[in-house]
């Protein structure tokens, strides 16, 4: 079944990895991108702003109700958890923490697993606690791709050893692999 979009979940060293991975697809990747990185409340998302000017797609804030569009990058804003809806549409959520983290990657994960089944993919990224675990096994129980970077090569390894854990059949994948991984993805 033809991938849909992809889930990625990050924290602790995530932003570094995101940087090595974001920028190195190409403009006509034809899939939907979403991202959750831990960021404290009421700041500014400046990781908007600079994936932006390093990604060749276009790189934005999700908003609430906006339908999900390919060839995008949304990045889950601070404060609010990400969620998609059955029917592809992005929602915000100010619900209480999970993991003591809002948005948190396991909301993004289970709702974007119930909504795309097998067309989909998640990602979970370097991370100092184990939020995103639950959420890759919703992925993958659900049908669609588990990855995780493989933990030698995180910054903060907790969060894919975490994944790893819950969802041992996920593929652990280096780092500086992980675009290509990306793009091979599209043909399976």
């Amino acid at each position: 079944m033809n991938l849909e979009a992809i889930v990625i979940g990050a924290s602790a060293g995530g932003v570094h990895a995101l940087l090595q991975v974001l920028p190195a697809l190409p403009a006509d990747f034809p899939v939907a991108i979403l991202v959750v990185v831990h960021v404290p409340p009421r700041r500014d998302n400046a990781l908007v702003a600079l994936l932006a000017e390093r990604c060749r797609l276009p790189v934005k804030e999700a908003e609430d109700k906006e339908p999900m569009v390919p060839a995008t990058i949304y990045m889950g804003p601070p404060d609010y958890h990400l969620l998609v809806e059955n029917d592809g549409t992005l929602a915000l959520s100010s619900d209480e923490t999970i993991n003591h983290s809002r948005p948190a990657i396991d909301v993004l994960f289970e709702s974007a697993a119930d909504a795309f089944g097998a067309r989909l993919a998640g990602i979970i990224m370097s991370g100092a606690n184990h939020d995103g675990a639950i959420g890759l096994r919703a992925v993958y129980d659900a049908g669609g791709q588990a990855i995780v970077q493989a933990p030698a090569t995180a910054e903060v390894a907790c969060m894919p050893e975490a994944a790893l854990a819950a969802c041992p059949a996920a593929r652990a994948i280096n780092l500086e692999d992980m675009p290509s991984a990306l793009k091979e993805m599209l043909d399976r």
